[in-house]
């Protein structure tokens, strides 16, 4: 029995929430449950009872059949968009990310990539989104043994009408021996997520087929009068007049008659009948045109969040705005398949065959990938400038893995005696700084005397200061200066 307490403002309360008047401690449990028989929009239901959906539509139209919705899916505008929102996920490539640095951890996630190539992943994630449709999905996962591991074989979607949700919540298997609650089903043997609700109460979720229901009704129900009207404009009216005297065998035959003008370009009457054509008269235009592409506007609104891409509409500053919403869209549907999956099967795979490591996770990259040219011509200009980049920068904005390479050699000749450059702590001898200094000291005298010599030359051949200058001018490009250049930036470089 419920314990109940009165607070100091006179309010009376359950138990649970005495906490706030007594030492403020949190309260642990779930106090706005569904399975205590509290909850005013279901009432009670046992946990051995299913749970039936929520969705206005569904109880109204279909008796909470999702055959209803199924035959949403049948029209032409619905399968077009619809398709396109599945084909924009499956197109992007996938990887598997593993979930921490250790090699358990990078194992985890190589075996998780691999099983999940085995079986199609593409092919799976395209059946798993009509989840975004219905508004759940299930699907059951079928094992095998790879040596030591545990691994997906197989990943088949069911038909969700084959399963519904009991007072628990849990996943039941409905069966021609028990509809209902249906047989529940063994953990971590069905993969399934629910979208679309506004709250967590709603096991099913609510799928773009709620919003999709009145549109395809009415264009479908306009497409009928549009017919109708058609024919009635189309083609004028066949009247028959019989005498008050006919029998009826008599008016079953002009009957006839008229049936047969609207494919016979002739027809025989008998004596004393006449047959009319009567004009079918208005004014004004048909709308039936402007309610089937409405309707259509609409049903490729709810699904891809705008009609650009089914309908040729706006500039491209528009377009380039409608693209971006239908980009979150994918994003997020994208996000919905792979985040049940990293949450459930990903994660029991890594419990079976690798215990401890962190569990590795799949998702899709939906972004375009960047220009990278504007950012590598920036990244020069500031090396120009002498900043050198980090590793860890260059490998996240480039992508890939990078090392540092060796400094280029200077290509100057060895010393006499003394070892070959070297750059490791341990290779350097003690007097390794002296030899290197006698070394670039001799290389650069004998590339300052081959620039002196020219000089030289030049000042013995002269008769005048002025024909001095002009002749330096004119032989500065040929001053070798390449070899004092490679000395100063060894130099630098020591």
């Amino acid at each position: 029995m419920t314990k109940y307490v009165q607070l100091k403002n006179g309010l009376v309360v359950p138990d649970t929430h005495a906490f706030a008047e007594s030492n403020g401690r949190p309260e642990m449990r779930e106090v706005a449950t569904t399975r205590d028989g509290r909850d005013i929009t279901r009432g009670y239901v046992s946990p051995f009872e299913l749970l039936q959906p929520q969705d206005s539509v569904l109880r109204a139209r279909g008796s909470g059949n999702y055959e209803i919705y199924r035959e949403v899916l049948r029209d032409d505008q619905v399968k077009a968009v619809f398709e396109q929102r599945r084909l924009a996920i499956t197109s992007r490539e996938w990887e598997v990310i593993p979930g921490g640095d250790k090699r358990i951890d990078k194992k985890a996630a190589e075996s998780l990539e691999e099983q999940l190539k085995a079986i199609k992943w593409d092919g799976v994630t395209d059946k798993m989104l009509y989840g975004v449709f219905y508004g759940y999905a299930v699907s059951e996962l079928l094992y095998a043994r790879d040596g030591a591991e545990v691994v997906i074989d197989q990943v088949r979607v069911r038909d969700r009408r084959r399963f519904g949700f009991d007072g628990d919540g849990n996943l039941r298997l409905l069966t021609m021996s028990s509809p209902n609650p249906g047989e529940l089903l063994e953990p971590r043997k069905f993969w399934s997520f629910t979208t679309g609700a506004d709250h967590d109460d709603e096991p099913y979720g609510l799928g773009l087929a709620h919003w999709l229901y009145w549109p395809v009704f009415f264009k479908r129900g306009g497409v009928k009068f549009w017919l109708i009207f058609l024919e009635k404009f189309g083609q004028p009216t066949a009247k028959g007049a019989y005498p008050s005297n006919a029998t009826a065998d008599e008016k079953n035959r002009l009957l006839a008659a008229l049936e047969a003008i609207s494919t016979d370009t002739g027809v025989i009457l008998p004596e004393g009948m006449a047959i009319e054509l009567i004009e079918a008269a208005r004014s004004g235009t048909a709308d039936y045109t402007a309610l089937y592409d409405r309707m259509n506007a609409a049903i490729a609104k709810v699904t891809l969040g705008q009609t650009l891409t089914t309908e040729a509409v706006g500039g491209q500053y528009k377009a380039d705005v409608q693209m971006d919403v239908r980009q979150d869209l994918v994003k997020a549907d994208a996000d919905l398949v792979c985040e049940s999956f990293n949450r459930g099967p990903a994660r029991w795979l890594t419990d079976w065959n690798y215990p401890g490591a962190a569990y590795p996770r799949v998702w899709r990259r939906i972004e375009d990938e960047p220009d990278l040219k504007p950012q590598a011509e920036r990244d020069e200009i500031i090396a120009r400038m002498g900043f050198k980049p980090s590793l860890k920068y260059v490998n996240e904005t480039y992508g890939g893995e990078w090392k540092e390479s060796a400094p280029p050699s200077s290509g100057l000749p060895a010393a006499p005696g003394a070892a070959a450059p070297a750059f490791s702590e341990a290779s350097i001898k003690p007097d390794y700084p002296v030899v290197q200094a006698d070394r670039l000291d001799d290389a650069a005298q004998a590339g300052l005397d081959a620039m002196i010599a020219t000089v030289r030359r030049l000042v013995n051949e002269v008769k005048s200061l002025e024909e001095l200058r002009d002749k330096l001018l004119e032989a500065y490009p040929d001053i070798a200066a390449d070899k004092f250049a490679d000395v100063m930036r060894e130099a630098l470089l020591a």
